[in-house]
């Protein structure tokens, strides 16, 4: 019975997985509103039926996506270590944003079409999760400006700048390829990105004295 159990718990799992994948795909394309189960359940390569036992509602579905979205997006934003050097927390939080961004653009452009909408279903996590780690990560900040390791910034501004400029590259793909057709192209354009943004950011929150390249 225990070994059933678990295979039925494994293979659950993995269809949660595929559903919740497919959706991603869908609600990033067409938004909540223009999305069906029906859309959802033929990306997922299954019935409508069998989608329906795992998540009873679209609302399900959709919620469940954008929590997974931004406990993926939130998890290296609270590994920024308070102890760590500012300059290197910093460069290591917004490389990493960057290529979840470039890797899985559809998870930014249904989080962006959540937020334009008003945010109605996570208007909760916004205010009141969101809020407390924002917050939080900006207390680090502030310390960082007191003990005179980088310059004095506005702490949540220096966070929403790091968050809109990564998300850029995937909210506004279309743009960016329609400008930089070529480079788009390259295997290396989001590493060239990368350097071009940390260049500008970390030269922005070095200490003024110490203003140098970044490496």
């Amino acid at each position: 019975m225990t070994g059933s159990g678990n295979k039925r718990t494994r293979i659950q799992g993995i269809n949660r997985g595929i559903i919740l994948e497919a959706a991603l795909d869908v609600f990033s394309a067409y938004g909540f509103r223009g999305s069906t189960i029906d859309q959802i359940a033929e990306k997922a390569g299954m019935s409508k039926p069998n989608l329906l036992y795992y998540f009873p509602r679209k609302e399900d579905i959709y919620v469940t996506v954008l929590e997974n979205t931004l406990e993926d997006w939130l998890a290296p934003f609270r590994d920024i270590d308070p102890d760590g050097d500012p300059v290197e927390e910093l460069k290591k939080y917004t490389i990493l944003k960057l290529r979840m961004s470039a890797n899985k653009p559809e998870s930014s452009q249904l989080f962006a079409n959540e937020i334009l909408h008003g945010a109605p279903a996570i208007q909760d996590f916004l205010r009141n999760n969101l809020k407390r780690l924002v917050d939080e990560k900006a207390n680090v900040i502030s310390h960082w400006i007191e003990q005179g390791k980088i310059a004095p910034v506005d702490p949540h501004h220096l966070i929403f700048m790091i968050w809109a400029t990564t998300q850029h590259y995937a909210d506004f793909d279309v743009q960016v390829r329609a400008i930089l057709p070529d480079q788009t192209e390259q295997a290396d354009f989001f590493d060239h990105a990368a350097d071009s943004i940390l260049t500008i950011l970390l030269n922005g929150i070095r200490p003024r004295d110490t203003v140098q390249p970044a490496q």
